[in-house]
């Protein structure tokens, strides 16, 4: 599982604040850490308005956006330091204008926000490039889809796709995971989940079902100030997430073989029943199944799972209680 940890604005504008978010995710054990690259001027306009109200101190959702922006220069020191840190450097562009950026950059592969699923001007970029793109589905229904992805498909890039719901924070009844296998069955590319539940429980849920891809927000405290801090996760619960999507894939990718059981053989029998008699019992009497009982070990009498056999049956002998039944106890 490929493993993202979504920093998005939560760095505030502060180049400060994102390289420490670096420096807390390295531990963590995620794969990669994800901005979102925004060139105001390039993206958005005075028409633009505010997804929810949350900013003292932006007049306009074009001034928040060009608060979050960095030069290129920061964006490779940004980079630079993911990479010093084993995690690879991954952002979601905005507009045709943050594709070069990145260009320049050289990142690896292209995340497409939800949003931009339709921006075919710049998906046809992207794709020119000839580098994987991972698209979120959060704002489309399957028809768009359809059109997102036989649009990108000619071009030859490796195609995943990420099961989202646009709500933040998503509820349990809004995660949608069962989306992921119909996905899978309909465009047979790699799917994955990219969560906003400000929880480790979709997450884990989503590995458990075979998801490939996670991404997920994070943020340094769920109060801190922006648009996406109520639906992130801690940097601690992110090591918790990212430790339990690698023991939920390493169980999928290990089949347990339940046709074999040879290697249980002697706890089977130290855990084992066999048949014992509850009271003492005179030579003669017939077996009756208020006088058994089943006693460890498994290999000292009949079988406890054998006990109808025996129904009925009679004693050829005196036995005191709790001795173990075997068959030279009973007439022929």
């Amino acid at each position: 599982m490929f493993i993202i940890a979504e920093i998005a604005q939560a760095h505030e504008g502060s180049l400060g604040i994102a390289h420490s978010y670096i420096d807390a995710l390295a531990d963590t054990g995620v794969d990669a850490v994800k901005f979102q690259v925004h060139i105001a001027e390039a993206e958005s306009s005075s028409l633009e308005q505010f997804r929810v109200n949350f900013s003292y101190e932006d007049a306009t959702r074009f001034d928040y956006w060009q608060r979050m922006e960095f030069t290129a220069e920061q964006w490779a020191g940004l980079k630079a330091h993911c990479e010093e840190k084993g995690l690879e450097f991954l952002a979601s562009p905005f507009s045709v204008a943050a594709v070069e950026l990145l260009e320049q950059l050289g990142v690896q592969r292209y995340k497409i926000g939800s949003g931009e699923l339709s921006n075919f001007l710049m998906l046809q970029r992207i794709a020119n490039t000839g580098k994987p793109i991972i698209l979120s589905s959060g704002m489309s229904n399957w028809q768009e889809l359809d059109d997102t992805i036989n649009f990108l498909k000619p071009f030859g890039n490796e195609l995943s796709l990420m099961q989202c719901t646009t709500a933040y924070p998503t509820q349990p009844e809004q995660w949608g995971l069962q989306v992921m296998a119909e996905m899978k069955q309909r465009y047979g590319i790699p799917v994955g989940f990219s969560d906003h539940s400000a929880n480790v429980y979709a997450g884990l849920a989503a590995a458990a079902l075979g998801a490939v891809l996670l991404e997920f927000h994070v943020v340094f405290h769920k109060t801190m100030f922006g648009p996406d801090a109520k639906a992130s996760l801690s940097i601690e619960e992110t090591r918790m997430l990212a430790q339990g999507c690698r023991q939920i894939s390493q169980s999928l990718d290990v089949p347990l073989a339940k046709s074999e059981s040879g290697q249980y053989e002697t706890l089977k029998t130290m855990f084992g029943k066999s048949l014992c008699i509850n009271k003492d019992l005179p030579a003669g009497h017939a077996i009756a199944i208020a006088d058994l009982e089943s006693k460890k070990p498994g290999d000292a009498g009949i079988p406890a799972r054998n006990f109808q056999s025996y129904l009925g049956k009679k004693l050829s002998l005196d036995l005191p209680k709790w001795s173990f039944l075997k068959p030279e106890h009973l007439q022929p």
